[in-house]
């Protein structure tokens, strides 16, 4: 359980820097920005994974710049779901999405996951 709760914190923060550095995204508050971490984690677990399938010929045919049109596709709904969460346009969200991506991974990178069995 604690993993979830280190990916919650790492997404609500890479979203608190994407907001700052993008202005097309507005988080009106720290209740919207943990509200769309939520929601954005659970569209990327969930049902991310089955549109990326059914869109895996369209990705190959682009070599994989379809994908960043998927990101900013679930990036944009997430922002349509939340209340304070909002984007100014298309390519603010898959601007956005690109740069929550790359701030997470950075920051996921200084905080690994324990192994299992480690205390």
């Amino acid at each position: 359980m604690t993993g979830f709760w280190r990916h919650w914190a790492i997404s609500a923060f890479a979203l608190a820097v994407t907001a700052w550095l993008v202005p097309g995204v507005r988080v009106d508050g720290m209740f919207a920005l943990l509200i769309a971490a939520v929601v954005l984690g659970f569209l990327n677990a969930v049902i991310k994974p089955v549109f990326v399938i059914l869109t895996l010929p369209a990705t190959i045919l682009t070599l994989g710049i379809f994908y960043f049109i998927l990101n900013g596709i679930f990036f944009g709904l997430a922002a349509a779901v939340v209340p304070g969460f909002g984007l100014a346009g298309f390519g603010s969200a898959i601007l956005g999405a690109f740069i929550m991506g790359f701030v997470s991974n950075i920051v996921g990178g200084f905080f690994p996951e324990a192994k299992q069995g480690e205390g």
